[in-house]
């Protein structure tokens, strides 16, 4: 920590354990006084708006919050994942789109959970099947 600034390395995600990575993110941008811009969009006034200049301010500070936030998320995002959301307008439709790709609910992870142990118990080596083909298909 150096000028009073908090120093915090970016959480890496991958596209795994979602949970883990949302914490320490949400956590970091807590921490930076900008998790407000992942709670909340913020509005782009109507062009024909006039604005005070202390609405001026607070918009202007709105979207320099809104681009430190996504700068932290496309950091901390793999490329793989980046070119899924790349086309997100803000920090919070960023960290949305993340959170119904990976993150889902409970009954969402239990549904497909119980899918897969299912698939799980059944799966077997076909008849006509090598061992190589059988691990290539299980792997």
């Amino acid at each position: 920590m150096s000028d009073g600034k908090l120093s915090a390395k970016i959480p890496h995600f991958d596209g795994l354990h979602y949970d883990h990575w949302s914490e320490l993110m949400e956590n970091l941008l807590r921490a930076k006084g900008l998790c407000p811009m992942i709670e909340m969009d913020y509005q782009e006034p109507i062009e024909m708006t006039v604005l005070t200049d202390e609405q001026l301010e607070l918009l202007q500070d709105a979207k320099t919050n809104d681009h430190k936030v996504k700068h932290y998320l496309f950091r901390a995002i793999d490329r793989s994942v980046f070119e899924q959301i790349l086309d997100r307008r803000t920090a919070k439709s960023v960290w949305d789109s993340l959170k119904r790709k990976y993150g889902g609910n409970d009954r969402v992870k239990k549904s497909m959970l119980n899918s897969l142990r299912r698939k799980f118990e059944v799966l077997e080596m076909k008849d006509a099947e090598t061992i190589t083909e059988y691990f290539a298909r299980v792997m």
